[in-house]
């Protein structure tokens, strides 16, 4: 492919990917691998190229573009003149820039997003976005069950020890996880710095009876698991089966042996789970959000997010809290985790909630721990 027709394939995928976020589509990256499961004579530098374009467009607009050429041409005015010239240059470019035609404004956030982040971040808020928007690191974790920390890494001289984190390494980025004999073998699992710190804050034993409230697809289960030496009993719920599903070959290759998986219904969760009722030595809720914390993985999720929606996830969250709380025992220990920097998905879902000791609660950010945002706060069954 020549420059411009790199230029093009990429405005083709930036409509795409804004008509996903409108329309509760799929993620950039899924819509990127599908542009180009159909194109077989795009070789892997085509694609390379074209993905540093559509991320590098996704990443200076802050507002959601009216359409890829303006998301484009913005990005171009703004971070890549180089660009311009490849509008109409030969048969497969883009059309000729034309005067007065639509062009995205370069910005950090959508105006609302960036005011409600200003509430925690203050004069510090375009600092803090800017980290939220570069490229994320490549963490993960050594399961504990198959492997230490210290022989993984000497196999490894140019992966760095993660120091805040028992079990983290750094990987040089563009490393091939999962064609690594470590990650066949089980012994390592991709997880970022602040997921395995916030799986860490529940402090797991061997023995206890121990609730991952939203597992999803199991990466924070699987840590937990590690913690307790499968010794105990780990109950793993989700409301999506989808992603649930993907927990048991997950844990087959990393030795976690006798997680109890639980399908919730959505409503029906109390009445799902009153079996272990008053009983649990540990709760995560890792709970849905705004994924404020992750822009840096998916930056096109910040032109998804709507105050309506905003509100419902906030429901949600306070829900679930409530529901974390009536399974502990006496001293049982609640972490209530998001991967939202938004205060009212974080602070403001501590009040209210009687029963419960004093909350701890400590913020995670790109800028200033160098992993994904997060919100974790902790407390105990009085």
């Amino acid at each position: 492919m020549t420059p411009s027709a790199r230029l093009q394939a990429a405005i083709e995928i930036l409509d795409q990917v804004i008509a996903a976020t409108r329309d509760a589509g799929a993620a950039a990256d899924t819509v990127f691998q599908r542009y180009f499961a159909s194109r077989r004579y795009a070789g892997s530098k085509d694609r390379r190229a074209v993905r540093d374009l559509v991320f590098g467009a996704i990443r200076s607009a802050g507002e959601r573009p009216e359409s890829g050429r303006a998301a484009m041409i913005g990005h171009a005015r703004a971070q890549a003149p180089e660009l311009l010239a490849l509008f109409g240059d030969g048969p497969h470019a883009p059309a000729a820039l034309q005067a007065g035609e639509p062009e995205a404004a370069p910005g950090l956030a959508p105006a609302w997003l960036r005011e409600a982040l200003g509430e925690r971040f203050g004069p510090d808020v375009d600092r803090q976005l800017a980290a939220l928007l570069a490229r994320a690191p490549l963490d993960v974790r050594v399961n504990a069950l198959k492997a230490g920390r210290d022989d993984v890494a000497a196999a490894h001289p140019d992966w760095i020890l993660l120091p805040r984190t028992a079990h983290g390494l750094r990987l040089p980025t563009g490393t091939l996880v999962e064609q690594l004999p470590e990650y066949l073998a089980g012994q390592i699992e991709v997880q970022d710095e602040g997921s395995q710190m916030a799986a860490a804050a529940v402090a797991a034993q061997p023995g206890e009876l121990v609730v991952d409230l939203c597992a999803g697809a199991g990466g924070k289960t699987l840590a937990l698991a590690a913690d307790m030496k499968v010794q105990g009993r780990l109950v793993a719920c989700d409301t999506d089966r989808a992603r649930l599903s993907q927990l048991g070959p997950r844990s087959v290759r990393a030795g976690a042996i006798g997680i109890e998986p639980r399908l919730l219904d959505p409503g029906r969760e109390a009445s799902a789970l009153a079996d272990l009722a008053g009983q649990c030595d540990a709760v995560l809720i890792d709970a849905p959000c705004s994924g404020s914390g992750t822009w840096r993985r998916n930056p096109e999720s910040r032109w998804r997010l709507t105050p309506d929606r905003l509100a419902r996830l906030i429901a949600t969250q306070a829900q679930l809290i409530r529901l974390g709380a009536s399974l502990l025992r006496p001293g049982g220990r609640l972490v209530y985790v998001v991967c939202s920097l938004l205060p009212d998905e974080g602070e403001a879902q501590l009040a209210g909630h009687d029963g419960l000791a004093p909350w701890t609660s400590r913020v995670l950010t790109p800028a200033d721990d160098g992993c994904d945002g997060f919100f974790i706060a902790q407390t105990a069954r009085l």
